[in-house]
């Protein structure tokens, strides 16, 4: 159960589209408006009408349904493997491997291909449809990843993220040439208010998000960025430049698709943390990937 106080910022606001805005909680608006009906959506201790409006400074408590058991199934999809013991995996997923099932999605993800190689030796914190994820990267982003084997490293790694103390550097070309040659974008960012699919940058029901950029190469319409996160939203760089005016080439959410190519180029190319077990301090990093060479070798022949 989810327990909370709506503040007076949101009075004259629906509850089902304020439940519909929390990242936390991650309901769609028909989704939300369902478990108003059922009872399951309080406001001071009481059901309330799906259609109820926010008078502000109320405690909600939303009782969310059990996740339906999914039968995920082992395949034997080929994966690199950068680094592996016992007790965690560092992987280099390619661009258009989704990491975990979802509607649509239930096979070919790089959860699948685990579970063939690790067997049933995968964390358990986050359930049956994300065995082993302790963070994640975009389907159409390649790179780098880190899988746990068992709950305790989960956790610990897990908590090295929340006290951004984990290394996660990427490269990315972006549209336009930046007006500094490096910087911070310090900006929150939450759930696009109409299109549940997509982040925004934005105040309200958001998350503090920070990502340092450098630019490493700049051609007559691009620039070739270095990108570090110190947080970890969903969608943040994509989002972030986007929202500076520069976004990932290719980036058809947040930007513009490019002809007869799938996708942004953005690539998770380090990553670095302290080992849970050993505790000593790993690194890795990516060799860019085709697809990301052949984009930056055209646009260094136009210059």
């Amino acid at each position: 159960m989810s327990e909370f106080v709506i503040g007076v910022e949101h009075k004259g606001e629906r509850l089902d589209k304020y439940l519909s805005s929390l990242e936390k909680i991650d309901l769609t608006r028909t989704a939300a408006q369902n478990l108003i009906t059922d009872g399951s959506v309080t406001v001071n201790g009481k059901a309330v009408a799906k259609n109820y409006v926010i008078l502000g400074n109320e405690e909600i408590s939303v009782t969310l349904p059990e996740p339906t058991t999914l039968d995920i199934t082992a395949e034997n999809i080929p994966i690199e493997i950068v680094f592996e013991d016992d007790y965690l995996l560092v992987v280099n997923k390619p661009k258009g491997m989704v990491v975990h099932p979802a509607p649509g999605n239930y096979s070919g993800t790089l959860v699948n291909a685990l579970m063939y190689h690790c067997k049933d030796r995968l964390s358990s914190i986050n359930g049956v449809i994300r065995p082993g994820i302790v963070h994640r990267i975009d389907k159409n982003t390649s790179g780098l990843l880190i899988v746990a084997k068992n709950d305790v490293a989960h956790l610990k790694l897990a908590e090295q993220i929340k006290e951004h103390s984990f290394t996660r550097e990427y490269e990315a070309i972006v549209c336009g040439r930046l007006k500094e040659s490096s910087g911070t974008i310090d900006a929150p960012i939450g759930r696009h208010p109409i299109d549940r699919k997509k982040m925004c940058v934005t105040e309200k029901n958001s998350r503090n998000a920070v990502t340092h950029y450098e630019v490493l190469e700049e051609y007559e319409k691009h620039s070739y960025l270095r990108l570090k996160l110190e947080t970890g939203r969903t969608h943040q760089i994509r989002v972030h430049l986007s929202y500076i005016g520069h976004p990932v080439l290719g980036d058809d959410v947040y930007g513009k698709p490019i002809k007869d190519f799938e996708g942004q180029c953005l690539h998770a190319r380090k990553i670095g943390f302290v080992h849970p077990v050993t505790e000593k301090y790993l690194e890795f990093t990516s060799d860019l990937p085709q697809y990301f060479e052949n984009q930056l070798r055209k646009l260094r022949m136009r210059g």
